[in-house]
């Protein structure tokens, strides 16, 4: 994926493994013997690393499932459309922003950087994203209704050159390894079975204390060294944060009629602007929701007043957002006449505290916490809420 293209992505959505990207990018490796599951040839941190990086699997099919458990207040969950990702509108960011949320099962092909398809198959109806060269499709079983981009840049020689399948454990583990650095302790774990393969497991740990994220377990297959699962662990325990990870793989050439669509009669479609100019352009949602897949997005923020100032460093990294909103969440809660919802909404965030910052409230999740200021500064970070205050306090 192209770097500008990250940079300019806002925080659109919850989605866990982007809250890795807040680490450096060298990693510290020492090495670590493996035990159990099954019998394999013992291996370092840095040769299974190795491994991942020169895997050239290209072409794959099979079936994947994701659970992910952000711990999101009500208000939250209830804007990313509970657990069903099928039904309704055929916008694939409306289907992608929904992953944030519950478990989701999807057949999953890919031949090369060119073709790619995702079939989601939650309940009895299907959503299909499907990207074939210039063109991306979004279907929805339920509605009857097709999404179709075209990517002139893409046409003329393929710009996408280097991207993985978005949404597989293998993208989502290269982003967490890009995110490692000298704060993470990277060691090998227990040798574990992954839809029926025999795999190695490469163990992230942040060295820092105040971290949300305990571990990131990334199951590596012995023999293609494609990763075929990656769990993301809470420092709090309990189930994972995030489980991602393909239940059924093949690794033969999928048949070139998979990547073919077309609408099925009487379906409506809504035909999206065509890339152009600096990236895909401004309303390119089809191929911004691949990028925007779990694994592919990027903690970032800024927007009209600049850039975030960034605090501290790997996993305990905070980011302090100035909005401009000046008094925006005092005047709201004090004033009369302010709308009722607007108010609710206020309420929903979290907790009042009290700091060096002065006031605000804390928005929390089991991966993300934020604390918005009274005077309109956004401090957030993959930190327990203690670290985050502790943060804004010592900020000056």
């Amino acid at each position: 994926m192209a770097t500008n293209s990250k940079t300019r992505k806002a925080a659109r959505y919850a989605v866990p493994v982007a809250v890795l990207g807040v680490a450096a990018a060298t990693i510290a490796i020492p090495a670590f013997a493996n035990g159990g599951g099954p019998d394999l040839p013992k291996v370092t941190a840095q040769q299974l690393v190795e491994k991942i990086a020169a895997s050239d699997v290209e072409q794959l099919s099979g079936t994947a499932k994701i659970s992910t458990d952000l711990g999101l207040p009500t208000v939250a969950s209830g804007l990313l459309g509970g657990g069903g990702v099928a039904g309704g509108s055929a916008d694939p960011q409306d289907k992608v922003a929904q992953l944030a949320n519950g478990t989701h099962t999807f057949r999953v092909a890919a031949d090369g950087e060119d073709r790619q398809k995702l079939t989601f198959l939650d309940g009895k109806d299907e959503y299909t994203l499907v990207h074939n060269g210039a063109d991306v499709w979004g279907y929805d079983t339920r509605s009857n209704e097709a999404f179709h981009e075209k990517d002139a840049d893409a046409a003329k020689g393929g710009q996408r050159k280097g991207e993985r399948l978005p949404a597989s454990p293998q993208q989502i583990a290269q982003d967490a390894l890009k995110a490692a650095g000298p704060t993470t302790d990277v060691t090998v774990g227990d040798t574990a079975q992954v839809a029926g393969r025999d795999a190695y497991q490469l163990v992230l740990k942040p060295k820092q204390s105040g971290s949300t994220i305990g571990s990131v377990q990334i199951a590596v297959d012995a023999k293609t060294g494609v990763p075929l699962r990656v769990q993301v662990l809470s420092s709090q325990g309990g189930k994972p944060i995030v489980d991602a990870g393909f239940t059924k793989v093949d690794f033969a050439k999928p048949a070139a009629d998979t990547f073919t669509f077309t609408p099925p009669k009487g379906a409506k479609v809504t035909e999206g602007a065509p890339g152009k100019g600096e990236g895909r352009g401004g309303h390119d949602k089809g191929f911004k929701a691949l990028e925007s897949l779990p694994g592919l997005g990027g903690l970032t923020g800024g927007g009209e007043h600049g850039e975030p100032k960034v605090l501290g460093e790997g996993w305990s990294t905070v980011a302090r957002i100035d909005t401009g909103a000046g008094q925006g969440l005092k005047a709201l809660e004090s004033d009369k006449n302010a709308p009722k919802e607007a108010k609710q909404l206020l309420n929903s965030l979290g907790d009042k505290v009290k700091g060096g910052f002065g006031e605000g409230r804390i928005l929390s999740t089991r991966v993300v916490n934020a604390l918005i200021t009274d005077d309109g500064k956004v401090y957030v970070g993959a930190v327990t809420k203690d670290a985050l205050v502790k943060t804004a306090n010592a900020d000056k």
